[in-house]
């Protein structure tokens, strides 16, 4: 038996590490997982080079839940990526939605049990990233918007929604730098004293003001991160509706019109690295075959 499932990943609106309360949108870059059953054991492999660590705790979670021997039942994971690594735009999220969602749709059918319904799996996809130590907050925010695709403001620590809606169509760019930043390296102590400030950009979320609340928290985690906040004023200078930082880094995020993307893709080729274009998701993470 084999499932393949597709999951886009998300740039942020409002980093939750701050406050609890995040923001994210789906996009066009995403993983997809081939799945096939196997005699025994669990085997992971990727394209990226990356740990296996996540993946075999995603494929573990399902095991347990439904109480299946990985000494009698094995099952074989590859996932292949657009996403760039540890660079704010929740490719560990996406990740861990594709492979739970993959090896459950296997283990429900080979064993005729009941699926798993979309909150338990983005929920043990959580818990998965959060065992493997790849998330500070649960980023419930990161996995909705990457699981559902479109707009989705959060209460990350309790895993609610406050808005979940589809977004308009838009072009995104994507900076990415010639480094990556690694989650864990991150200070959530010195980003929780800003909260009062990220509780603003909040706001403007909370009242659907999505642009103006990413510009803020671009700037507001900028500069509590060391990240050059030039690069997303930068963007807006050149006609971006909006920019800012993606995550905790180091990717940043520019929404731009038509007119708008020769204009920004210049004014960051001053920088070294690389501009990624693609668009919003509002398709989310979906089983291929």
């Amino acid at each position: 038996m084999k499932r393949i499932v597709r999951s886009p990943g998300s740039a942020t609106i409002i980093n939750a590490i701050a406050t609890g309360f995040g923001s994210a949108f789906g996009i066009g870059l995403d993983i997809v997982c081939e799945a096939r059953t196997a005699n025994d054991s669990i085997r992971c492999s990727n394209d990226v080079g990356a740990d296996n660590s996540l993946m075999e705790i995603c494929v573990e979670k399902v095991f347990d839940y439904y109480n299946i021997n990985k000494d009698e039942f094995g099952i074989s994971l590859n996932t292949k990526s657009t996403l760039p690594m540890a660079s704010g735009l929740s490719s560990s999220s996406a990740s861990s939605n594709a492979i739970v969602k993959a090896t459950s749709s296997i283990v429900s059918e080979e064993f005729d049990l009941k699926p798993l319904d979309d909150l338990e799996i983005i929920n043990m996809a959580i818990d998965a990233s959060l065992d493997a130590g790849v998330t500070i907050t649960g980023s419930f925010d990161d996995a909705t918007a990457s699981y559902f695709g479109g707009v989705v403001v959060t209460d990350n620590r309790n895993r609610e929604f406050i808005i979940k809606e589809k977004m308009d169509e838009r072009t995104i760019l994507i900076y990415m730098p010639n480094f990556y930043s690694k989650s864990g390296d991150s200070n959530p102590d010195r980003m929780k004293l800003l909260a009062p400030l990220v509780e603003t950009a909040f706001d403007f979320a909370k009242q659907r003001n999505y642009f103006k609340a990413l510009n803020l928290n671009g700037l507001i985690y900028s500069a509590t991160l060391g990240f050059d906040s030039t690069i997303a004023i930068d963007a807006l200078e050149a006609g971006a509706v909006a920019s800012g930082l993606s995550g905790t880094g180091s990717s940043f995020v520019a929404v731009v019109d038509d007119n708008s993307i020769d204009e920004v893709v210049e004014a960051w080729s001053s920088y070294e690295g690389r501009v990624i274009k693609t668009n919003v998701d509002n398709v989310g993470c979906i089983l291929m075959e």
